[in-house]
């Protein structure tokens, strides 16, 4: 895999939330994503890990911190978590992060993780703020075990794009009208 990074920069990987359990326990999904995505920085160290999602219903917990705990109890040092808690969706996750790599002066690549089903959009929207990026080889098994929910995911994401896009692009445009 080629990345286009220079020697001794660190390759960011956005990982994006799934629902956490009741508890606030990861679900399977995300568990999943965990798994691809560490064993992919294992491969392409080093690695700045950058779980995103903030608050999950019903625990109430943030996705983004519990992500970095599992990653921390697989061996992760702190210095390679960039953790972000506060987006409630894709969308919010993809600008949030963003503005925390802009902010540490991240030039890219950025590599991308999540489930097949909605790596699609991660990656578009993550290409429309501006980044070249890296698909992270997603779960080896699908993020559902039934049929029906795999096709109810892969139908959300149908409609989650193009709306995704647009709101993306009016974003863009206020910020780029207001000089951010």
């Amino acid at each position: 895999m080629h990345t286009d990074r220079q020697p001794g920069h660190v390759l960011a990987v956005v990982i994006f939330g799934a629902k956490l359990q009741p508890d606030g326990a990861p679900g399977r999904t995300l568990w999943l994503r965990l798994a691809a995505a560490h064993a992919f920085g294992v491969a392409h160290a080093p690695v700045l890990y950058i779980p995103t999602g903030g608050p999950s219903r019903p625990s109430g917990m943030r996705e983004g911190e519990v992500m970095a705990t599992v990653l921390g109890a697989a061996g992760v040092p702190p210095d390679a978590l960039l953790v972000e808690d506060t987006a409630p969706d894709t969308l919010a996750s993809v600008i949030a992060c963003t503005r925390l790599l802009r902010q540490r002066g991240h030039e890219g690549p950025v590599a991308v993780a999540s489930s097949a089903y909605h790596l699609p959009r991660c990656l578009v929207l993550m290409r429309m703020m501006g980044w070249t990026v890296v698909r992270v080889p997603p779960p080896p098994v699908p993020a559902a075990r039934r049929w029906v929910r795999r096709w109810w995911w892969r139908m959300r994401e149908v409609v989650a794009l193009p709306w995704d896009v647009l709101l993306l692009a009016a974003h863009l445009l206020r910020a780029g009208r207001d000089g951010d």
